[in-house]
């Protein structure tokens, strides 16, 4: 029976897995005598699975066995066809919005973007949140097992940086996995990441709630913390009941985000000696601490000038405030610490959101659920940069490896990386000028794009000067900042990828 399961196309399996997940929502929502909700998630997961039963059963035996590029392809249509499939439940339930806003919030939540048209969380219920809370957790382990299934094989989604994307390289340790068949390396995966994922997202949960959040809210914040997606049925950590006790526990968990080294080494580009030899995890670490320091030396400077530097208090909580923004947005979690405004206000001055731009844009570590342009990749160019100043002093100089986190970047890691991001920066070009054709401002239409392609929503409300309300957006520019998110999601290499013969003829 599993051989033929193996045969089915991964979308059908996707397809499948939703339904079932909205029985979830369904219990829930009947537990709190939401009659209404309940029905109308228990009626579309009785509808997904028996459809999608149906065409198994119809396809069974008539289909080869499937490619990494068919994989790769089912990815692709999971982003954009799946929320269809998701925003049916969400729709029917709420009743008060178009299915447009449904789909672009289903989207939002899958690619663990987080940005949401609902800015009033009272607006929906319970259940209501819990899904999308859910959809966001589905879409970050889906990267998780997509990393090391697919990605990892097509040297892609940043492993075309790494050593073993190099032509004929042989990798030890990953080699047996990337031999194997496709739907092989999906359920290897799953049985060595689900009970990770699932055992951490719990583990979170259950501090959150000794810390006095309410089970709802615990939950979601767990889920949004490993999947990164900041989704929030209050508006984001700080206004949960958790405190500065709940962002610590976040915190730490926000940085298994920062490098896969962190929870596997399925994908064979990593080495298990240290975690702090890995070059994702320094250099995030580096912008973690260096970052918050900055800002809070210019604010210590601006309160010498008031003379409030005695306020011993406002200093620890900027410190923090600025401690825990900086690894959210690094992450792309976006979640806001409850003591940024102080870490902005306290001595009279106000930190710009290009800061938090910036961060977003530089993302967190290959094969994680973080966006933007990744830690790794930002490495092999300061290295090729640090390699061309060298030149600058002695032009004869031979450039040799800098220990364990050089040898992990292939020889033209650095031309591969800079030719991402300017694809990226390319991107992010005609997403601002599509969207400020579409009728939103300059300021507007960047924050929107980097939010969207970075996955990291929540700088739509606290990036600007005023928060953007995506609900009065029009259907066009939902329907750009949806490809966005995808774009973003898979990035830019994935989807040329796809249109490759090579490829398609393996």
């Amino acid at each position: 029976m599993l051989s033929h399961l193996s045969r089915l196309p991964l979308f059908l399996h996707m397809v499948a897995i939703s339904g079932l997940l909205m029985f979830v929502p369904a219990i829930v929502a009947s537990m709190q005598n939401d009659d209404f909700v309940a029905r109308m998630f228990f009626y579309s997961a009785v509808f997904v699975v028996f459809v999608s039963t149906l065409i198994a059963m119809a396809i069974s035996g008539t289909r080869p066995a499937p490619r990494t590029i068919d994989h790769l392809l089912a990815l692709l249509s999971g982003f954009t066809v799946l929320p269809v499939i998701l925003a049916l439940p969400f729709y029917e339930a709420l009743e008060t919005t178009t299915f447009l806003n449904a789909y672009f919030e289903m989207v939002s939540s899958l690619t663990t973007t987080g940005a949401t048209v609902f800015s009033q969380p009272e607006r929906l219920a319970p259940a209501l949140h819990l899904w999308r809370g859910m959809v966001g957790w589905m879409g970050g382990l889906m990267m998780w097992i997509a990393a090391s299934a697919v990605f990892a094989p097509l040297s892609l989604g940043g492993f075309e940086v790494t050593a073993r994307g190099e032509p004929g390289q042989a990798v030890s340790g990953g080699g047996q996995m990337q031999r194997a068949a496709p739907m092989k390396r999906w359920v290897r995966g799953a049985r060595a990441l689900v009970p990770v994922y699932a055992g951490l997202t719990l583990a979170i949960w259950v501090m959150l709630m000794v810390l006095g959040d309410t089970p709802l809210v615990s939950l979601m914040h767990a889920m949004s913390t490993m999947a990164t997606s900041g989704i929030s049925p209050v508006g984001g950590v700080q206004y949960g009941q958790s405190g500065l006790a709940g962002e610590a526990v976040i915190f730490l968990f926000l940085l298994f985000a920062l490098s896969r080294t962190t929870f596997s080494a399925d994908t064979g580009a990593v080495r298990r000696e240290s975690l702090l030899l890995d070059p994702e995890f320094r250099m995030g670490m580096m912008i973690v601490v260096a970052v918050p320091t900055l800002l809070f030396l210019r604010h210590w400077v601006g309160a010498y000038e008031v003379d409030d530097v005695s306020n011993t208090s406002a200093a620890l909580k900027s410190a923090w405030g600025g401690l825990f923004t900086v690894l959210s947005f690094l992450t792309t979690t976006g979640f806001e610490s409850g003591e940024w405004g102080v870490a902005r206000d306290w001595s009279g001055l106000s930190s710009s959101g290009l800061i938090l731009l910036g961060l977003a844009v530089v993302g967190g570590g290959v094969a994680t659920t973080a966006g933007g342009v990744k830690l790794l990749r930002v490495y092999a160019l300061y290295l090729q940069g640090l390699g061309e100043m060298e030149r600058l002093v002695h032009p004869n100089v031979v450039v040799g490896s800098r220990g364990g986190g050089a040898r992990r970047i292939r020889r033209r890691g650095a031309v591969i990386a800079w030719v991402f991001f300017m694809l990226f920066a390319i991107s992010l070009a005609a997403i601002t000028a599509v969207l400020a054709a579409l009728g939103s401002d300059f300021e507007e239409a960047l924050i929107l794009s980097i939010a969207a392609l970075t996955t990291t929503g929540p700088l739509t409300q606290i990036a600007g000067e005023a928060p953007i309300d995506l609900l009065v957006l029009g259907g066009w520019e939902k329907l750009v900042l949806g490809a966005a998110m995808v774009l973003g999601r898979l990035e830019t290499l994935a989807i040329i990828a796809l249109l490759s013969p090579d490829l398609w003829r393996k």
